[in-house]
């Protein structure tokens, strides 16, 4: 027994792989290339998903650029 969800399909992996990525800061071109895809709008509203990280980062860069400004 692997200790994997039975649920868990190998697509599931994919939109983790990509979402891994992009937090990663692997470019979207980088990222299409490796899926295959030749359309943006494909990777970006299908495979990519905002993670608890990318959010958090999102907001310490916004909390910078406001503590700039003062």
């Amino acid at each position: 027994m692997s200790g994997l969800n039975p649920d868990l399909k190998p697509h599931s992996l994919r939109h983790t792989h990509t979402s891994l990525l992009a937090e990663a800061g692997v470019s979207l071109e980088q990222i299409m290339e490796r899926l295959g895809h030749t359309d943006d709008q494909i990777t970006k509203n299908v495979y990519l998903h905002i993670t608890q990280e990318m959010k958090k980062e999102a907001s310490q860069k916004f909390s910078e650029l406001m503590r700039s400004l003062r």
